[in-house]
């Protein structure tokens, strides 16, 4: 059974529930075995009673079982599962993002996400529906218009102050899918339909718990959008369809200070061994610095990047860093969390934890004093070979943007190649 827990518990609960969940059930078998469903559909359940829906598929490799979490084409490999009688317990791949759920007769789950934040750790009540492979019901039957494309977005605070965005929509008949990006970032796989006038889009990646509906006016006008995000954050927006519009401008960017040319910093790896830039093995070379933190998806993605890359062109005399930026100072609580990024993306660069948390106003002057504040996660420093910072990028689209995924990456391969062939 699944033992009832307060709805916010402490950092030091949230590690003892993760330990004695391995210890309890650290059994895992075949699908058949357990007469799982292949599919079924996820709800969370926020603290306002509204749901985040995604969906999940259970597979049997090897012999042992695997999940998947699907959003469009974005699909999450959860491996182990581990199963004892009734008890289905699963660790996202990233993030400190647990389920610990129970299997009822008729194949559906229910138990609890445990989600790690840079304040409390939170609890959200989780239900999945057997045998459902839609993420939501087309109740308003068919599709009153098509809204692909590009759609100039205002998303308004619940101060009122408005930020802009783009969202880019791709439908065919009910099924929508899409994403929206900010000047920063994006909002990677969103998932949904459009049934009747309405739309509907949610992602689900262990960070992310993102719900969207809005009312489509006309083929030009979306109006009396909500945005659900995470736990408790409620904002509204609406968007005017424009296929020539830019993605709006970063305010503030990251630069470097007047005077300034070079960074200097030395931070302990996740072994605990310090590391610095002006090491020997970062001499003559090419040298990217990730400002990163192992909470944020849009880190994961640009972490699955980077580690390919520099997998595949490190002999080229191109080097990495990796500079995180925790939720808090628990060394301990960093390093394991880093350690899911590591080995998930086979990481082969140094992560360095900088000790500095995401969310201190001092963080840049604590660690880089050399920029001005950083603004964004993540954050991208490319330094030539004589050791001179010549470009900083705040903004990063990962693959569930398309075509901007792809200017993304031949800006990287463009800039570093340049660099490579200076002197």
């Amino acid at each position: 059974m699944i033992i009832k827990l307060i709805a916010v518990i402490s950092i030091k609960s949230w590690f003892q529930i993760l330990f004695s969940s391995v210890l309890l059930f650290c059994s895992h078998t075949s699908v058949a075995q357990h007469d799982l469903p292949a599919y079924w559909r996820a709800h969370l359940v926020r603290q306002d009673s509204n749901e985040v829906i995604f969906n999940i598929e259970a597979k049997k490799e090897n012999g042992e079982i695997v999940f998947y979490v699907i959003n469009d084409k974005e699909r999450l490999r959860i491996h182990p599962v581990h199963i004892f009688g009734d008890s289905i317990n699963f660790d996202m791949p990233a993030f400190e993002s647990f389920f610990r759920t129970k299997k009822n007769k008729d194949g559906s789950l229910r138990g609890i996400w445990i989600k790690g934040t840079a304040a409390v750790t939170q609890q959200w009540n989780f239900y999945a529906e057997p045998g459902q492979t839609s993420r939501f019901e087309t109740n308003a039957g068919k599709a009153k218009r098509n809204i692909s494309g590009r759609w100039d977005v205002n998303i308004k605070r619940r101060n009122g102050t408005v930020r802009k965005a783009i969202a880019e929509f791709k439908q065919q008949g009910n099924k929508l899918t899409g994403t929206f990006l900010t000047p920063t970032g994006d909002y990677r796989y969103l998932d949904g339909v459009v049934t009747g006038d309405s739309l509907k889009l949610s992602t689900f990646d262990g960070a992310h718990a993102y719900a969207f509906a809005a009312k489509i006016i006309d083929a030009n006008k979306i109006t009396g959008g909500v945005f659900y995000s995470g736990y408790a954050g409620v904002e509204t927006w609406e968007a005017e369809k424009n296929n020539n519009i830019g993605i709006p401008e970063q305010e503030q960017p990251t630069m470097l200070r007047g005077g300034e040319s070079r960074l200097n910093f030395k931070f302990n790896d996740l072994n605990g061994k310090p590391v610095s830039i002006s090491d020997e093995r970062f001499k003559n070379k090419v040298v990217i610095v990730q400002l990163l933190g192992s909470w944020c998806p849009n880190c994961m993605d640009e972490t699955k990047f980077l580690s390919e890359y520099y997998n595949l062109n490190k002999e080229r005399g191109v080097e990495v860093i990796g500079l995180a930026y925790e939720y808090d100072t628990n060394v301990e609580r960093s390093v394991k969390s880093l350690k899911k990024f590591e080995k998930l993306f086979n990481v082969q660069y140094p992560i360095l934890i900088t000790g500095a948390t995401s969310s201190d106003d001092q963080k840049t002057e604590k660690t880089l004093p050399q920029l001005t504040p950083v603004r964004s996660f993540p954050t991208t420093i490319f330094i030539d070979k004589n050791g001179r910072v010549r470009k900083i990028k705040g903004v990063f689209y990962g693959p569930g943007t398309g075509e901007f995924y792809e200017k993304f990456k031949q800006e990287f391969y463009d800039t570093v190649d340049q660099l490579l062939v200076e002197e």
